[in-house]
């Protein structure tokens, strides 16, 4: 019949029949059902429009493939998988793809934190990460340790608990009525005199003082974790001022709190270092990763953590138990091991993060190249990542969507956050593609001007 005739794979198009159906994640669907904006095809750097228009991605999707589009060594890994192992139960049950993964990821991750848990995505890797923590605390018959301490303007999923501990207010104030208990936030480190930095501000250190505070007032041995981004990505690349990851765990040392840092973004190399702990010479006891772990061909999230967290939960519970009653029916299925075992080998082939850290100079050089603008009110950059604040439109976010556009149109894609664009190139480009897409935003840019004249 017409319905099998258009819903097979074979007939499908580019273009669908209907937008109608489809509620999209994080978007004016209003506004973009009346003018929508398709990718096609995507390979190496470039993506192509529906429009049949060539665009040079300028944040590695969200952050997720920096080793560009269309890897045929990830295809293949995946397919081969696929043809031999589609699924594999993750529960009294496995396979070897993920114990050889966890071992791999071990190599990377910076001290002892060499135990690895998997789960289906940034936000569950979080929501894991608390769990884990509170386990944790228990086991070692500290129960009455329930608080977290998250950070204002920190982005770490939107489940429950991601938001809880997040402090992205738009993500928050629809679900008040649903979040978890007993959660403080300290300042976020972002102060008014941090204009046009690359890299590390000088002042602002002082904000992890926050956490002693917060610890005095609710009592330290209530608090079982304290979770920040190295660098907060999402709201705008807000990088950590010098001394102040180093204060944070000084003070979770100090009261027994656990130090989670969300690496879903900083992870696989945006810093120039495979993770941004190790960047910063500032070791958590528990670390999330998720998105460029399989070039973001497959969904997959990383909790690793410290053997020392891992022996505490397994010794708490008797032989032949379930000690963690935690996971997922697609923690780490084979599909997604075999992505990520592929990206691993790029890692190494291809000396990835070495690749980043060199490119990083050139690519923070043209970011801020782009500060003469009348509309940018601020530019932040560290490594391979960035945030371009746009000078306030009559209402928070509009400059940003607005600018989105104009830029779309004028060939670079990237993501905007309120009022701030997302800048996170890809670690295979070469000077040329960043010249490319700093141009395009200079182009996006002005226009986003003009129009705002006429």
């Amino acid at each position: 019949n017409i319905y099998k005739k258009f819903m097979s794979s074979e007939n499908r198009t580019s273009v669908p029949n209907s937008l109608n159906e489809h509620w999209m994640p994080f978007t004016s669907n209003k506004d973009f059902k009346q003018n929508p904006r398709l990718i096609t095809e995507a390979k190496g750097v470039y993506l192509k429009t529906h429009h049949g228009k060539t665009q040079i991605d300028a944040s590695s999707g969200l952050f997720c493939n920096p080793l560009g589009h269309g890897r045929k060594e990830i295809t293949e890994a995946v397919t081969k998988q696929l043809e031999t192992l589609d699924y594999a139960q993750p529960f009294q049950q496995g396979f070897g793809g993920s114990f050889e993964l966890a071992t791999r990821i071990s190599k990377h991750t910076p001290g002892d934190l060499n135990k690895i848990f998997y789960t289906i995505c940034g936000s569950t890797a979080v929501e894991t990460a608390l769990k884990i923590a509170i386990a944790y605390h228990r086991s070692k018959g500290k129960a009455e340790r329930f608080r977290f301490v998250g950070r204002e303007r920190g982005y770490h999923g939107m489940n429950i608990g991601c938001i809880s501990v997040g402090g992205m207010i738009n993500n928050v104030k629809t679900f008040a009525s649903v979040l978890m208990p007993g959660v403080q936030h300290m300042r976020h480190t972002h102060l008014p005199e941090h204009k046009f930095i690359s890299g590390q501000p000088e002042t602002g250190a002082d904000r992890a003082d926050d956490l002693e505070r917060i610890a005095i007032n609710f009592g330290p041995e209530n608090i079982a974790a304290c979770i920040v981004e190295p660098i907060a990505g999402s709201t705008g690349t807000l990088v950590p001022p010098k001394g102040y990851l180093q204060k944070l765990r000084d003070t979770c040392d100090k009261h027994g709190i656990l130090l989670i840092f969300d690496e879903v973004i900083t992870g696989w190399g945006r810093t120039g270092s495979s993770f941004a702990s190790i960047e910063y010479g500032v070791t958590p006891d528990i670390m999330t990763m998720a998105k460029a772990t399989t070039n973001g061909v497959v969904p997959m999230g990383v909790v690793a953590c410290k053997d020392e967290i891992y022996d505490s939960v397994m010794d708490a519970s008797p032989m032949g138990s379930v000690e963690l009653f935690h996971g997922y029916t697609y923690s780490g299925i084979p599909v997604a091991v075999a992505a990520a075992l592929a990206v691993q080998d790029i890692f190494e082939k291809e000396d990835i993060f070495e690749r980043a850290k060199n490119l990083a100079p050139y690519f923070q050089k043209g970011l801020f190249s782009l500060q003469d603008l009348d509309s940018v009110e601020n530019i932040r950059g560290y490594g391979m990542m960035g945030g371009i604040d746009m000078k306030l439109n009559t209402k928070p976010g509009k400059a940003g969507y607005e600018t989105f556009k104009s830029c779309y149109e004028a060939g670079v894609n990237f993501k905007a956050t309120g009022d701030c664009l997302i800048i996170a190139p890809q670690f295979i480009c070469e000077k040329k593609h960043i010249d490319e897409i700093i141009d395009k935003l200079r182009t996006g840019i002005t226009n986003y001007q003009k129009n705002q004249k006429n």
